[in-house]
């Protein structure tokens, strides 16, 4: 439900000029949502991460060192409640890359 909210928000460049992919691979690993032009990844948590976040950090630190992404995670309850927090987020990512 959070994934579908968000993605309603950013396809077809609704976030301002940036391009967001959906669950786009990297490597071994496919990203919730993507932005190719920032190297960001967002990543949408249910309760079932509370369980994985050991793969969760290595996966995260893959895709930062090998790869080149920032990974951006936030709990799905958070972002349906204050959809805000992830795109502050993103625009706070987007002056530090310019």
């Amino acid at each position: 439900m959070a994934e579908a909210a968000v993605w309603t928000m950013l396809r077809h460049r609704r976030f301002e000029a940036f391009k967001f992919r959906r669950q786009m691979p990297i490597g071994p690993y496919v990203a919730d949502f993507c932005c190719p032009s920032l190297k960001l990844i967002i990543e949408l948590d249910g309760g079932v991460h509370a369980l994985r976040t050991e793969s969760d950090a290595r996966r995260d630190q893959w895709l930062t060192a090998v790869a080149g992404f920032t990974v951006l995670r936030f709990a799905n309850e958070a972002i349906l409640n204050n959809p805000a927090l992830l795109f502050d987020a993103v625009r706070q990512h987007a002056v530090r890359r310019q």
